[in-house]
């Protein structure tokens, strides 16, 4: 069992979430002594294990979602499947780096901690990261606050703290170490940003407590201050990053 959000939106997912910057991917291939298998845990869409696909000579994506996994890109050296994070069938010590992209909030993390320590070998890397609110003009971001906040702000599940505190209060039990700093970015109309707040957990969880659904509303603020809807703004997304390696 899992907790589920995201299943039912899976092309939406696919299509309009932001994309990783390949920064990010060159700095963690850069961790490990070796480059021969990877593991990219709550895959989703398969954004990051495609990523990673030019830097290892094999990467598993595991994705407890089916619905996810049927979406993502498939290429030769990337092995999909659907499993739980909390388990996979590796062996011991097969690994160089393990990561995870906005899904470790969600996890029973002393189970996925165990599993990753059991299947990277010695000095080999975790990769956990996060992003939360976007920026894009003081004005936007005001409004953005108080959508966030005010009218989703209930109906979050518990585990977004985890993404709002940056992941600095997840339980990390490895030796950790710094990490430069990395952002997403993005050129989006105001329409494409709307379909990308469909996909987030607290719209789909305002639709079932409430019977409504909240994006109609939503449309109308961000759609007054975005000033030319057509117009494509940039839009950043700061990463949050915590490093491990195993002894």
């Amino acid at each position: 069992m899992f907790k589920d959000y995201f299943s039912c939106a899976a092309v939406q997912y696919r299509q309009y979430r932001p994309r990783y910057p390949a920064e990010l991917f060159e700095w963690l291939a850069s961790l490990p002594r070796n480059h021969q298998r990877a593991w990219d845990c709550a895959t989703g869409n398969g954004q990051a294990a495609v990523a990673l696909s030019r830097h290892f000579k094999e990467v598993v994506a595991t994705d407890a979602s089916r619905s996810q996994v049927r979406e993502a890109e498939r290429l030769g050296n990337i092995l999909y499947a659907v499993g739980l994070a909390e388990t996979v069938p590796l062996p011991s010590a097969s690994l160089d780096l393990v990561t995870v992209a906005q899904a470790a909030h969600w996890f029973d993390l002393s189970r996925f901690y165990e599993e990753a320590t059991r299947t990277l070998k010695q000095s080999g890397v975790l990769a956990l990261w996060t992003y939360g609110l976007c920026r894009i003009s003081p004005q936007i971001d005001k409004q953005l606050n108080s959508i966030y906040s005010e009218i989703l702000g209930p109906f979050w599940p518990a585990e977004r703290r985890l993404v709002d505190e940056k992941y600095r209060t997840l339980p990390f039990p490895f030796r950790e170490m710094e990490a430069p700093s990395f952002f997403m970015r993005e050129y989006w109309t105001c329409e494409h940003f709307l379909m990308y707040m469909s996909t987030w957990s607290a719209v789909g969880e305002y639709s079932k407590a409430t019977g409504n659904d909240p994006m109609p509303r939503i449309m109308k603020i961000l759609s007054e201050v975005w000033q030319a809807p057509e117009a494509s703004r940039e839009i950043r997304w700061p990463i949050s990053l915590r490093i491990g390696l195993t002894p």
